[in-house]
């Protein structure tokens, strides 16, 4: 009998395993554009658990296992920045990213009081991108990430949630 991936906040007890799988699932980014030095892959334990206290963390979960997560906060425009979505390399393909970020999404609006989704990534990133288009975001723009990526910067209004949940 298979067991079902479950999607819920992330807890103090999630880091580590979030922490982990970041640096696992970030590897085929940083060899994608030939840079190791990608946020996600030189977070600290101690930032991840930062965010994890203080910001929207969803995790999914096969078992006892974090097998993906996402990262998200309000910022001062009303806007809800979504970043490190990542899914371990042997689930992908099965939509759960996709309810990853609708679980963000979700949460940002009700509790955080988000207006529109903004997130970016790695201009070279077709399966993100794909993702992100399917589930309502659209191109508004580039920017060059901290990391010297060249980055798209996609968007959603937040009543778009609603017809992609």
């Amino acid at each position: 009998m298979g067991m079902s991936v479950i999607i819920s906040e992330a807890t103090e007890q999630d880091a580590e395993q979030i922490f982990k799988l970041q640096y696992l699932c970030f590897q085929s980014e940083a060899a994608l554009y030939g840079n190791y030095r990608i946020d996600p892959l030189v977070q600290s334990l101690d930032s991840v658990r930062r965010e994890v206290a203080d910001d929207c963390v969803f995790v999914a979960r096969l078992g006892d296992e974090v097998v993906g997560s996402v990262h998200g906060t309000v910022t001062e425009d009303g806007a809800a920045a979504i970043g490190k979505l990542c899914v371990h390399p042997r689930l992908q393909g099965h939509g759960i990213g996709a309810r990853l970020l609708r679980a963000a999404e979700s949460a940002l609006v009700e509790q955080r009081g988000a207006r529109k989704f903004r997130l970016h990534t790695g201009h070279r990133s077709e399966s993100s991108l794909r993702l992100y288009r399917r589930v309502g975001y659209e191109k508004v723009g580039t920017a060059q990430g901290t990391d010297g990526i060249p980055m798209v910067v996609l968007e959603k209004q937040a009543e778009a949630y609603v017809k992609t949940a």
